[in-house]
Formats: C-alpha cells, sequence, structure tokens
C-alpha cells in the first residue's frame, strides 16, 4: 500500500496542529498550510509546511499543485482553515457573543472566505485525485452552533453552511467511494480559548490532539463510507473506536441540549 497522504488547512496552531502531529504519528505524509510561517516550525522533521493564505485562491492551488506533484495522490483532507475568531476580546470586553447588530461585521466575512469557502475551494481541488484513487476522505471542522445558537449569529450560519457543504459533497462522491464528514469537537484547549479562559467552563474540555485522534481512527476505518454525509461528534467517536485524549482521560460526549 502506498504511504498515505494528509493535508490539514489552517494547521499553524490549535486544533490544526493537533490533528497534523496526529497524522503524522499514525505514519500518514503530513503538508500542513497557514498564513503564519514561524507557527509552523512544529512540524520541522515531522512533515512539510507550505505557506498559504486561504483567501488568496492563487495560492491555494500552487499548494495543491506541490502536493500532488510530490506525491501523486491524496488519501485525507482535513478542512481547518477558519476566520472570524481574530479580536475576540477588544479592550478588555470579550466581544465574541454579542448580539449580531453590534458584530464587526468583518467577522462574518471571515468565517465564510476563509472558513466556508476555503473548505469548498480545497474539497475541489483534492476531488479529482481521490476520484481517480477510488478512495478518499474529507473531513470538515464544524461544530453544534450549526444546530443551534451559541455564541453569535455569524458562527452559526457559517457551521450551518459547513455542514450543508458536507452532506452536499458527500453526495455527489460517494459513487466514487470518498467519504466526507463534518467533525465536531467539544470545547478545545486552544491558544485562543485558554487567552479567553476566564469566561470558559473547561471541566470537560479536550486538547488539539484528541481531534486528531478522531480523523485518525476515521482515515483507519475502513467502513468509513457508511458515515459519509454525517456529523460526528469527536467524543462519540472515542467511545466508539476507543481512543482517549492525551491525558488518558475521555471527555464526555456533548449532545445538542448541553452543547
Amino acid at each position: 500500500m502506498p504511504n498515505r497522504v494528509a493535508i490539514v488547512t489552517g494547521a499553524s496552531r490549535g486544533v490544526g496542529k493537533g490533528i497534523a502531529i496526529e497524522l503524522y504519528d499514525a505514519n500518514f505524509t503530513v503538508y500542513i498550510t497557514g498564513r503564519s510561517v514561524s507557527d509552523m516550525a512544529y512540524l520541522t522533521g515531522r512533515g512539510t509546511a507550505i505557506p498559504c493564505d486561504h483567501r488568496d485562491d492563487q495560492q491555494v492551488y500552487r499548494a495543491f499543485d506541490r502536493i500532488i506533484e510530490e506525491q501523486g495522490r491524496i488519501d485525507v483532507l482535513v478542512n481547518n482553515a477558519w476566520g472570524g475568531y481574530e479580536n475576540m476580546i477588544e479592550e478588555g470586553e470579550y466581544t465574541w457573543q454579542r448580539p449580531f447588530w453590534q458584530q464587526p461585521l468583518w467577522r462574518w466575512e471571515a468565517m465564510f472566505q476563509t472558513g466556508v469557502r476555503a473548505a469548498y475551494v480545497a474539497s475541489g481541488l483534492a476531488a479529482p485525485i481521490m476520484l481517480a484513487q477510488r478512495n478518499g476522505l474529507i473531513v470538515n471542522l464544524s461544530y453544534w452552533a450549526a444546530r443551534k445558537h451559541v455564541a453569535n449569529v455569524a458562527y452559526g450560519v457559517a457551521k450551518a453552511a459547513t455542514d450543508k457543504l458536507t452532506a452536499d459533497v458527500a453526495h455527489e462522491l460517494r459513487e466514487h467511494n470518498v467519504a466526507v464528514v463534518s467533525l465536531y469537537p467539544g470545547v478545545v484547549r486552544t491558544e485562543k480559548v485558554m487567552a479567553a479562559a476566564q469566561w470558559l467552563d473547561l471541566s470537560n474540555s479536550e486538547s488539539p490532539r484528541f481531534i486528531g485522534r478522531a480523523v485518525v481512527a476515521l482515515a483507519n476505518d475502513s467502513d468509513v463510507m457508511g458515515k459519509s454525509g454525517r456529523v460526528l461528534v469527536a467524543a462519540a467517536l472515542a467511545q466508539e473506536y476507543g481512543f482517549t485524549d492525551v491525558d488518558g482521560n475521555t471527555p464526555r460526549a456533548l449532545t445538542l441540549a448541553d452543547a
């Protein structure tokens, strides 16, 4: 079997970083993209970091062309690139939960351009390679905000769009044996989350590598097509596949009622 190749977008830090590390530890050839070159140094010797701003299609095309030229295949694409989390705290105020009429419009644009659109573009570039292979897995990072009000309106609309993207892309790729899923983390102890820790309940939180272990479990599941088009919860997958977080604990899987 050829060496498996994984791409994780927006993996400079946070969830993307955790996913990239777990994929590398599972013997994938890992490529990551991100805007912050210095923050991608963690992958040195363990994979390839490609500077890429997913708001710029030409940069994305060049990144995928390079990966295809070097590897000739793509087995896993994790669409993790996201925008809108910037400046959550402004002048000492946690602005993330303001009502929509008090939210800056840039936050909407960031979520849809760097998030939803970036996932659409990257999936479109990976799909022809996966079709030729007759296998592949696309994971779109999403969240419960797609199904209930969480934090702010723009966030919920963007996550709902991500889940619809998953469902429709999965429908079109099913006959080609390419699986597409939305993956929900719980509260993840990323750098930005920890910066706002005083406003958050972290009692059931997860490390960034926990969701990476969920991605690896899906990639290793020979029956993953049975999950294609679905929304999956990382903590529920831990119970199904038997993996734990880095500290040996398994966070409780949230439901719609308590997310």
